[in-house]
């Protein structure tokens, strides 16, 4: 710590002058309302954008054979636990056709260590993941 008053931290007041001046001369940005509609250009890179291809609740009723990832990975909202299995043991176990969101309730069945003793609040509650 150092005994110089807070003072120093300050801008003079010819330097805020300046700074001032510095900012009028600077053109802003040109800011749309913020009800103003998008343009077509940017939605249109939205729709082409391969992350946005399908969403969570697309991707877990999806089968085994159609998971596209080496591995397969769930965790538990409350626990925090995390569970990975590879997508060929996961059909070995569980079969081509079963479903993802089946596979992971099964994968976190009676495990979650967030126990509250009411049966319908007990138990994992699942977070899809993609690793």
């Amino acid at each position: 710590m150092t005994d110089r008053p807070a003072s120093w931290r300050m801008p003079t007041p010819k330097q805020m002058e300046k700074l001032a001046a510095e900012a009028a001369r600077r053109p802003t940005p040109s800011a749309a309302a913020p009800d103003a509609p998008l343009p077509a250009e940017y939605w249109e890179s939205v729709l082409k954008d391969p992350r946005g291809g399908a969403t969570v609740a697309q991707a877990r009723q999806r089968r085994l054979s159609e998971m596209k990832g080496h591995v397969l990975r769930v965790s538990c909202r409350r626990c925090e636990r995390i569970v990975e299995i590879q997508t060929a043991d996961a059909v070995r176990l569980y079969g081509a056709n079963a479903v993802w969101k089946d596979v992971a309730h099964r994968l976190l069945d009676n495990t979650c260590q967030q126990r509250t003793g009411r049966h319908e609040e007990d138990g994992c509650w699942p977070a899809f993941e993609t690793p």
